[in-house]
C-alpha cells in the first residue's frame, strides 16, 4: 500500500507541475510574442502547441511512475514518429494539414487579417483571412462568404498578399 501511495503523490505532483508550467508558459508566450508584435491568433496557437508538449511530457512521466516498461514506451514513441514522418509526405493526410499549419505559423509571411488572392485556375479565391487553424485557413470573400482552404493546399498554391483596398486581376 505504501508504494501505491508514493505513486499517487508523485502523480499529483506531476499534474500540479504541469498546470503551473502551462500557466507560466502562457504568460511568457504572451509577453514575448507581444514584444515581437505577433497577433493574438499566433499567441493562441503557440500556447496550444507548447501546452501539447507539456501534456505529452507529463503523460510520459506519469506512465513511468506507474511502471510502464521502457520498451513499451519506445514502441509507442517510434509509432508516433512514424505517423508524423508519413504526414510530412502524405498530402492527403489530416496530419499533413497539421504540419502545414505549423509551417504556415512559423515560416510564412501570411497572417490573420491579410487580404489574399490565389493565382490558380482551380482556386479563384480572393478575400480576407479570418483564421488559420490546425486544418484549414478561413477566408471571407468580398461577397461575405466564408471559404475554408486546407492548409496543405495553401502551401502548394501560389497566392498574392494584397494591400488594403487593392484587388488583383
Amino acid at each position: 500500500m505504501e508504494n501505491y501511495q508514493l505513486q499517487l503523490i508523485e502523480t499529483i505532483l506531476v499534474v500540479l507541475g504541469m498546470v503551473l508550467l502551462q500557466f507560466f508558459n502562457r504568460n511568457a508566450i504572451v509577453r514575448v510574442l507581444k514584444k515581437f508584435n505577433f497577433g493574438r491568433h499566433r499567441r493562441k496557437m503557440t500556447t496550444r502547441i507548447l501546452n501539447f508538449f507539456v501534456f505529452l511530457t507529463a503523460g510520459i512521466t506519469i506512465t513511468a511512475i506507474w511502471g510502464l516498461e521502457q520498451s513499451d514506451l519506445l514502441l509507442f514513441l517510434s509509432s508516433i514518429l512514424t505517423v508524423l514522418g508519413i504526414a510530412f509526405f502524405a498530402q492527403w493526410s489530416i496530419l499533413s494539414n497539421i504540419t502545414s499549419s505549423l509551417i504556415l505559423f512559423f515560416n510564412h509571411p501570411v497572417k490573420v487579417g491579410d487580404r489574399v488572392r490565389f493565382l490558380d485556375k482551380e482556386y479563384d479565391i480572393e478575400g480576407r483571412i479570418t483564421e488559420i487553424g490546425f486544418f484549414f485557413m478561413h477566408i471571407q470573400t468580398n461577397e461575405q462568404h466564408e471559404i475554408t482552404v486546407p492548409n496543405s493546399v495553401v502551401l502548394q498554391k501560389v497566392f498574392s498578399i494584397l494591400k488594403d483596398g487593392n484587388t488583383a486581376g
